[in-house]
């Protein structure tokens, strides 16, 4: 028996955010499809109008995959897991643990698949910033709908967000926020 998709579909029961009171909680399944879809977008965006050349779909499953090992570590909020470096390093090192400790839940001669889906820090660095550019964007979704939300607990999380956006400098960011991300702050009869 194989416990690896019993165990990946538990992320539902991992919460986000968890210092800050959330008018809507987001836990990591949710948001992984978030992530999934916005990063398959930013492949798109980059080979339909940058001259890119990004195998979407494999995009799009890094991303879903992007913190399946939060399933076994939970979501430690950014304040704590970056508050000094030798934390930082140790929560790698706890990472890279529970990436192993799913990926012999699978069978042998599936693990090789599944491996750089876990750690996608050993494929190209275009795909990875890719899927890390989404990750941003989808915290910034987030944070935008506290805020418009009337919660002020995500305020200076939007601009620490706002600011790693601008650090990106990939035009398919600037083109999803630019032409996507407004219609986030409409509401559904708006969007009709």
């Amino acid at each position: 028996m194989h416990h690896f998709y019993a165990y990946v579909s538990k992320l539902k029961y991992i919460l986000r955010w968890g210092l800050k009171r959330n008018v809507e909680n987001e836990n990591v399944k949710e948001h992984s499809f978030d992530v999934s879809m916005i990063a398959h977008a930013l492949a798109i965006i980059r080979n339909t109008y940058f001259e890119g050349d990004i195998d979407a779909n494999k995009v799009a499953i890094m991303a879903l995959y992007h913190d399946a090992t939060e399933v076994l570590t939970g979501d430690l909020p950014g304040p704590i897991k970056y508050f000094n470096p030798s934390i930082a390093e140790a929560y790698k090192a706890v990472e890279k643990a529970a990436e192993e400790k799913l990926i012999v839940m699978l069978p042998e001669e599936l693990q090789e698949h599944y491996r750089p889906l876990l750690d996608y820090s050993s494929e190209s660095k275009e795909y990875a910033l890719l899927v890390k550019a989404a990750d941003i964007i989808a915290a910034y979704l987030k944070c935008l709908h506290e805020v418009d939300s009337g919660n002020h607990e995500f305020g200076v999380a939007k601009q620490r967000v706002e600011s790693m956006l601008a650090e990106l400098t990939l035009p398919e960011v600037d083109y999803f926020m630019d032409k996507f991300v407004p219609s986030f702050r409409l509401t559904l009869d708006e969007l009709g």
